[in-house]
């Protein structure tokens, strides 16, 4: 039997290894081994699957034959559509497998990612062929089994059948709009300004430009098609598949006019529904009200699993088991194949994980358990999920945040009569904390009594921007929400005492044709606002972001210094991550049981520490909060042993008890620290260094270090080096920097076609921004790598620490990296023009108390 296979890289390359004659064997946690068979399948999963994958982004199809007497034994199972054929192989089954394949195992295809990184030649494709027919959109998934009841086998027309609306939609799509006169659900859809999306699911924005709501209903009815449905099974399906989303639909005056009738677009379910019943010309009533009912109730299983809605919201589906218009087993049939439709178009995947969970609580809805609502806890749980999966610690948060009873009742009533619309899109990047206040907010505001729905639509719209191709959130207003909530506490909020802010509030809105409905949002200044875009259109072109940053955080009050770097902290982190083999040498200088890490950026330093020390205490300090919400959510998801403190490395003695650190480490933050800390009204101050030395002396016990690793200068000073720009892009970075930057003044002068001549340290503190180029120049051009030569640095110690300070290690060195990043901008030369090498770059500084 051929039989295929599609695999990543990795595998990949370990079938090479074999000679490409067997396949490795499985992981711990996957127990079988699929192979397919036919070529179709395996070369979607390849092309949609892996491609997608870290870390190799890159798909293959392998073919292969096996004994035909011994495959015949596994069972053919099929898993999707038709053509979703596979074999079930045990893993432990797998080295058997192995020896009854016959001959060298081939590779047919291979498919390449955006993000693949290698060569696309490198992987020799032994055999490749065009498919002969197009391949279908779905993918591994696992649908039900629908068993045909209560019809007589004659009058089914069981199979693939034709979806009449595709044939619309892809009429329409060609250019033929006569359709839309009959077809009104498409005219709704197709013709619109509306961008009614959830935006959680969306990677770039720029995917609500095209008709995504129409896309969406499309790939619907295609995994509909797909279905082993009777004729009366598939037609209540389309119908509800392609009404479903008409409320999010309808060009202004059609939707005014809905509203105006009372029907509520903004719970789009209801109001699809409510549009349905008036424009459909279903002529059977019966049926009618079967499609009614499955549109009023569509997506509410998905929401209730997600903590959005109370399970009786879902009645209106066991009422048609009483009123004897579906049995209970037709009812669950068409509702597992309406759920797998409408998810499944989402994301299969989302299908994979949440299938059991969708039939149970269908089973409850059959059957009228309605008693089965989730707790409150658990609900909120559902509530957070993708806060969890980005390393939020529920557990800890919620007996932090809600140990206050009160707290727990003022929201479980709000949660047991409202439905929540788009909060999980709106609310997971803030903390648990925030979370809560938003919700006592809700409840303080609108009597619970009244209101049905609780919309976020507005919040998540205003939340998100596009930035550098990707979807975002939009962190400026995020930081300024943030500190609107952190000067409210539960108890002002308990007892309505909001403090007053000129720039942003709250809001609870009510639409006048839409009682029941409330939506929540937080409105900003005009000035707020327009300072707001300023920064995002600033961030994108370079141009005043530094000056629209400062007055962002004068308007809104925010924190002064520059540490919080908005978009670019993420990237900052990283990169933070990534140059930590050059920071290793630090552990060889650590010394006792506790040790603090100052500054710990992305957290490596303290992952290396406590790895090779597992039994030693280390913390790491910082005074960006956003730098321990990410730390928090890296320790959670990561499972690390060391922790992290809210804490002022120039007051280390108002949060750390003295004698009960050993080790403190200022790992490439000291010059951080004297650029942008405003110490007696001036930065770029040595003063600033001192008061750090000296909060760190101060409580340490005796024998105990302080670890440095930082910029140097070099000595003698009075020398100077000669930089040759290859390119006059080099000398225009030159000018611009030398104006912008506030340290000290850098003086070159100009001696040839694209040479300066710059005293030594002048040079090398503008090769470390050149360095780091144009994309982090507005952070780098702040600040001053280098701020003492070795005999100045070891002369400031003693002077500042005294002779209790023993400097038990000081060496500098160029570090690995600046070399061979500007070998392609510049050449570099002393005075008489020798080539010469980059002067030392970093300095290793260790500190042990007497």
């Amino acid at each position: 039997m051929k039989l295929y296979r599609p695999v990543g890289i990795s595998e990949l390359e370990l079938i090479k290894q074999s000679g490409m004659t067997k396949f490795p064997p499985r992981l711990p946690d996957q127990p079988i081994f699929y192979p397919v068979l036919n070529r179709k399948y395996a070369c979607q999963i390849a092309r949609e699957w892996n491609t997608k994958s870290a870390p190799g982004y890159a798909g293959f199809v392998t073919e292969f034959d096996v004994d035909d007497d011994y495959i015949s034994k596994f069972e053919v199972k099929t898993v999707g559509a038709f053509v979703h054929t596979e074999l079930w192989i045990p893993a432990e089954e797998l080295d058997e497998f192995n020896r009854h394949i016959i001959g060298e195992i081939k590779v047919i295809e291979s498919y390449y990612g955006e993000n693949y990184k290698g060569s696309k030649t490198e992987i020799p494709v032994m055999e490749k062929a065009k498919l002969e027919e197009p391949v279908i959109e779905v993918r591994n998934i696992e649908i039900p089994n629908i068993e045909v009841t209560n019809i007589e086998i004659n009058e089914l027309e069981v199979a693939k059948s034709e979806i009449y609306s595709l044939q619309a939609i892809e009429v329409l799509k060609n250019g033929d709009f006569r359709s839309l006169k009959s077809e009104k659900w498409l005219m709704y859809l197709a013709l619109t300004a509306e961008r009614n999306i959830n935006l959680e699911r969306l990677y770039s924005l720029e995917e609500t430009r095209s008709n995504y709501v129409l896309n969406y209903v499309e790939k619907t009815l295609k995994l509909l098609s797909e279905l082993d449905l009777n004729k009366y099974q598939k037609h209540i399906l389309e119908e509800t598949l392609k009404w479903s989303e008409v409320a999010k639909s309808g060009l202004k005056h059609q939707r005014d006019q809905w509203i105006k009738n009372g029907y509520n677009l903004f719970a789009h379910n209801i109001g699809s529904a409510q549009i349905y019943q008036e424009q459909s010309n279903e002529a059977d009533l019966d049926i009618k009200r079967i499609v009614y009912d499955l549109i009023l109730t569509h997506g509410l299983i998905g929401q209730y699993i997600r903590g959005e809605i109370p399970l009786m919201d879902n009645k209106p589906l066991y009422q048609l088991v009483i009123d004897n218009k579906l049995s209970a087993k037709e009812l669950k049939e068409i509702l597992m194949a309406l759920n797998f439709c409408i998810i499944a178009a989402v994301d299969e995947y989302i299908w994979l994980d949440i299938k059991l969970q969708v039939e149970v609580v269908i089973d409850f809805v059959i059957s009228g358990r309605f008693d089965k609502q989730y707790e409150f806890k658990d609900r909120l749980i559902r509530l957070r999920q993708v806060s969890a999966k980005n390393g939020e610690n529920f557990e800890a948060e919620f007996a932090r945040v809600l140990s206050d009873s009160r707290l727990i009742l003022r929201i479980a009533r709000l949660l047991d009569k409202a439905d929540l619309w788009y909060v999980e899109a709106a609310t997971y990047d803030f903390s648990f904390e925030e979370f809560v206040k938003v919700f006592l907010i809700i409840d303080h505001e609108v009597k619970v009594e009244e209101i049905k729905h609780i919309s976020f639509e507005r919040f998540m719209k205003g939340l998100y921007y596009q930035h550098e191709g990707k979807k975002r959130v939009n962190i400026y207003k995020k930081r300024i929400i943030e500190k609107y909530l952190s000067e409210i506490s539960m108890e002002d909020i308990l007892e309505g005492r909001f403090k007053e802010n000129p720039h942003v509030v709250h809001e609870i809105a009510f639409l006048e044709d839409v009682e029941d409905t409330m939506f929540f949002n937080f409105n900003f200044s005009a000035a707020g606002s327009k300072l707001i875009d300023f920064c995002i259109e600033a961030e994108k072109s370079d141009v005043l972001y530094e000056s629209a940053i400062i007055m962002l955080f004068d308007l809104f009050g925010l924190r002064k210094d520059k540490y919080d770097r908005f978009y670019e902290e993420e990237s900052y982190l990283q990169t933070m991550n990534q140059t930590i083999d050059y920071k290793k040498v630090i552990l060889d200088y650590i010394t006792g049981n506790s040790i603090i890490d100052i500054g710990p950026g992305g957290g490596a330093l303290m992952d290396l520490i406590s790895e090779k020390f597992p039994q030693k205490k280390v913390f790491g300090v910082d005074i960006a909060q956003n730098v321990l919400d990410s730390l928090k959510k890296k320790k959670q998801l990561e499972n690390r042993s060391w922790d992290v403190l809210y804490g002022d490395a120039l007051n280390l003695g108002q949060y750390i008890e003295k004698g009960k650190v050993d080790t403190i480490i200022f790992c490439s933050i000291l010059h951080e620290l004297y650029s942008y800390i405003e110490f007696s009204g001036k930065k770029f101050n040595h003063d600033t260094l001192a008061a750090a030395f000296k909060s760190a002396f101060e409580v340490l016990p005796s024998g105990g270090r302080i670890i440095i690793r930082d910029g140097i200068m070099t000595e003698p000073i009075s020398q100077k080096r000669i930089i040759r720009f290859l390119s006059q892009e080099g000398m225009e970075f030159l000018i611009r920097y030398t104006n912008d930057f506030q340290g000290r003044e850098i003086e070159y002068s100009v001696v040839g076609q694209n040479e300066v001549l710059m005293p030594v340290n002048d040079a090398m503190e503008f090769l470390y921004t050149y360095t780091w180029g144009e994309k982090s120049y507005v952070h780098e051009v702040n600040e001053q790598f280098g701020y003492f030569t070795p005999s100045g640095f070891r002369d400031f110690i003693t002077k500042v620490l005294g002779p209790m300070a023993r400097i038990v290690e000081f060496k500098h060195f160029l570090q690995e990296g600046y070399t061979i990043a500007l070998s392609q901008k510049i050449e570099f030369f002393d005075e008489k023009r020798n080539p010469v090498r980059l002067p030392d770059s970093t300095c290793i500084v260790v500190i042990e108390k007497g």
